[in-house]
């Protein structure tokens, strides 16, 4: 089979890494999204047909969450033809794009979970250096002061959404230490490099997510490993809390509140059908225009309408399902923590679901497309092999 060449396997893994890393390493964002069109969709494009027995398993191994990845596609799709998007083919494309991204994952998920572990694992540690060479520009060669927020190097300049990039990387990377010693020094110093951008971004929704999220995961690691890690983490937020409290505090609540009222109020007028994919909205809140509702949720309600939130909050929640039936790997176990950070992070940022790839692709559409990979968890899988190799 042709997705089973060597070539077509380093292509898609390089494709991988290149979503991952360039999201900070590509010098400019139309190099990024043009990586992404030659090394991701144009591959998954090209392999399709030949790989459609990898196609059909995945479908039958997680037909709940297919499907509801399909409808909500379908309807945002609908929904162009009230929407007054600039360019309504560009949008189009946008959800096409998304799904060449999620056909990705069974691609590789069928090279085998190792190998895709790998590659995330390569990906955290290029975001590691990523996270360095920010740091030591903006602080050292730019020379600003320590007290500003750190913005980093490519689509990690923004301080919210790259500071959610880099605490995603934290969470698949924490638990995942290396046997060899002089491994286990490279990973520690690269958590560290991680660890130093969210505390410099200044992003309280994002260092809030991750601590909550690394507490929460000794329930289900349940080993010394993630009890120590809850507590550095705990004793590391009273620390910040007692050294910090001022400059955490002073942005206050950051107008959350009133913009989430607002944006009930602008999903009430349109609650069936939204304004429409990519249509163009800003939310008032004490007198202040803001580009979007700081929610993903209310996000996707004020674009698709409720239908589009539902048809979402079902894909997340089939997600959810597939990472639990997997709790019992390690994979699962770190994506489960990965799912839990996404969530959390949602609520206080990240309002883009159909946009190109970007940042907050980190806590939506990258976690579903991990949970893709989890049929593979287990070799001996194999449900709907009799079926499909009957095409």
């Amino acid at each position: 089979m042709l997705y089973e060449k060597s070539w077509a396997k380093a292509w898609l893994a390089t494709g991988f890494v290149w979503f991952l890393a360039a999201v900070a390493l590509a010098p400019t964002n139309k190099l990024y999204q043009q990586g992404m069109i030659l090394f991701l969709w144009l591959p998954t494009l090209g392999l399709a047909w030949s790989a459609r027995r990898v196609f059909l398993q995945a479908w039958c191994r997680q037909p709940a969450l297919w499907i509801g990845i399909a409808a909500l596609l379908i309807w945002s799709a609908v929904t162009l033809f009230w929407s007054a998007a600039e360019d309504g083919v560009r949008e189009a494309k946008r959800l096409l794009y998304i799904l060449l991204f999620l056909m990705a994952f069974p691609l590789l998920g069928s090279m085998g979970l190792s190998a895709a572990w790998r590659l995330l694992q390569l990906g955290g540690a290029l975001l590691a250096v990523a996270a360095l060479i920010s740091i030591v520009e903006f602080y050292g060669v730019s020379g600003q002061p320590l007290v500003e927020r750190l913005a980093g190097i490519g689509e990690i300049s923004h301080p919210i959404l790259g500071a959610y990039v880099i605490a995603a990387a934290i969470l698949w990377m924490l638990y995942a230490c290396p046997r060899h010693r002089g491994l286990q020094l490279a990973w520690a110093l690269g958590l560290g490099c991680l660890g130093a951008f969210v505390i410099l971004s200044q992003s309280r929704g994002a260092a809030l997510a991750l601590v909550a999220t690394v507490i929460l995961g000794v329930l289900w690691h349940r080993d010394r490993a993630s009890q120590c890690f809850a507590l550095l983490a705990t004793l590391a937020t009273g620390a910040a809390f007692y050294l910090m409290y001022d400059l955490i505090m002073a942005r206050g609540s950051s107008y959350r509140p009133e913009i989430f009222v607002s944006s009930m109020h602008m999903i009430a007028e349109h609650p069936l059908t939204g304004l429409g994919l990519g249509a163009y909205y800003r939310v008032e809140a004490l007198g202040e225009l803001f580009e979007h509702t700081h929610n993903m949720f209310t996000h996707v309600a004020v674009e698709l309408g409720l239908p589009g939130m539902l048809l979402w909050l079902a894909v997340w929640l089939f997600t959810l399902g597939e990472i639990v039936r997997a709790r019992h790997t390690a994979f699962g176990k770190a994506l489960l923590g990965l799912w839990v950070f996404s969530t959390l992070a949602m609520q206080f940022d990240a309002a883009s679901l159909t946009a190109t790839p970007r940042a907050e692709w980190f806590i939506s559409w990258l976690p579903v497309g991990l949970a893709m990979l989890l049929p593979w968890a287990d070799d001996q899988n194999r449900r709907c092999g009799k079926i499909a190799g009957s095409i």
